[in-house]
């Protein structure tokens, strides 16, 4: 999910070709099973022509009705900003257990898209997108029009990680002179320096374009230390390795909550559509309460869900078991701590980071975007 960290601080630019790949396997994969279904009921069906019979007009009734509810129900898209992972279970499960059906909606569930899951949500292409507040303000101060609905994480959840191996490096001021595994991000260039600064050392260092994983980036030696999420790397690393020394950034002067993920919608759409807006947020929600009471029958969900992308399902389930130990989506009613995201948004702008956004983009007022405002970058209206 971390090679998923780019995104976090910093917009991502990799294309999730799992999920697009996992669509085209998908399809191959439901069509031999549909030809199989069919061979059997073929050979079946001259000893049971009566019931089969019956049991097709029952289908057709089925289907039927199965139309016509669809055709009461308003069409939706959620774009994912990664592969498929446990900070997706709610849509997932919301899905499965059909609460946007009763909530009036059908949702289609969109795999990442090259350009990412914000500049998507902007254009058009989804409804809904998996982002976080700070990239809200990032692609904001560039000049779009994006709004966060519902914050899913309450807690910190990204960490800044060497290989426990290392024995050079036993704090974030050892990152002074070492090489960074980043996907290119002003926002964690500031993080970094500010936890560097904040331990004493000298806030320099070079830095490494991730490749495949920054796990491999790491063993192969091509870097020092880079961003993982604690509840998809961090527990990957207890499970199978390698071990991991993780430091965490507010623990190291940086201040808010720099890990505020969740869903973002276009400002225009929204204005039209605030009663479908609220009814996604809360059927999602109950999606990932259901999660946090049942985590093991929500990562089953997940799994089933997703099968083309191949997700681990020892990784997936302790994943979960992981994110309701260590409360990190709190009562995942979606709430988003305004002040704690202005505080992270204010280190930000003190460090140019929205400035120099705005100024590439050629805004018409840099000022005004190079100090976004929490309270109207997110709203809490569609929470219960």
């Amino acid at each position: 999910m971390m090679n998923n960290f780019k995104r976090v601080h910093g917009v991502r630019t990799t294309r999730n070709l799992n999920g697009l790949h996992g669509v085209h396997i998908a399809r191959r994969a439901l069509s031999i099973l549909a030809s199989a279904a069919l061979l059997t009921s073929l050979a079946a069906c001259g000893n049971q022509k009566s019931s089969s019979s019956s049991a097709t007009t029952s289908s057709n009734q089925t289907s039927a009705t199965n139309k016509a509810d669809d055709k009461n129900l308003t069409p939706m898209s959620f774009m994912l900003d990664w592969t498929p992972n446990t900070n997706h279970v709610g849509v997932y499960v919301a899905q499965k257990l059909g609460y946007y059906q009763q909530a009036g909606l059908k949702l289609t569930i969109l795999p990442t898209a090259q350009t990412g899951a914000e500049t998507a949500v902007e254009s058009g292409v989804a409804n809904v997108g998996f982002t976080t507040l700070s990239n809200v303000a990032a692609v904001n101060a560039s000049g779009s029009h994006l709004h966060f609905v519902y914050d899913l994480t309450q807690k910190q959840v990204a960490r800044w990680c060497s290989l426990k191996a290392r024995k050079d490096i036993t704090s974030p001021k050892d990152f002074s002179g070492k090489t960074f595994v980043t996907f290119g991000s002003a926002e964690q260039t500031a993080v970094l320096k500010q936890m560097i600064r904040h331990d004493g050392g000298k806030p320099d260092f070079k830095t490494v374009t991730v490749g495949t994983s920054t796990f491999q980036t790491l063993t192969s030696g091509k870097g020092d230390f880079g961003g993982f999420y604690e509840t998809w790397e961090g527990v990957q690393s207890r499970l199978d390795g390698p071990a991991l020394n993780c430091f965490i950034a507010g623990d190291y002067g940086v201040p808010g909550n720099p890990d505020q993920l969740g869903f973002a919608v276009s400002s225009t759409w929204e204005k039209a559509h605030s009663k479908q807006v609220k009814a996604f947020v809360q059927a999602t929600a109950r999606g990932y309460q259901y999660a946090l009471k049942n985590p093991d029958k929500a990562a089953s969900i997940l799994l089933e869900a997703t099968r083309s992308s191949a997700l681990d399902p020892k990784l997936t389930k302790a994943s979960m078991k992981d994110i309701v130990a260590g409360k990190y989506w709190g009562d995942a009613s979606g709430k988003t701590d305004v002040t704690a995201a202005q505080q992270y948004i204010n280190f930000l702008a003190d460090n140019n980071v929205y400035r120099n956004i705005a100024q590439d983009a050629k805004v018409k007022d840099v000022d005004a975007a190079a100090h976004p405002q929490a309270s109207t970058l997110a709203t809490n209206d569609y929470v219960s």
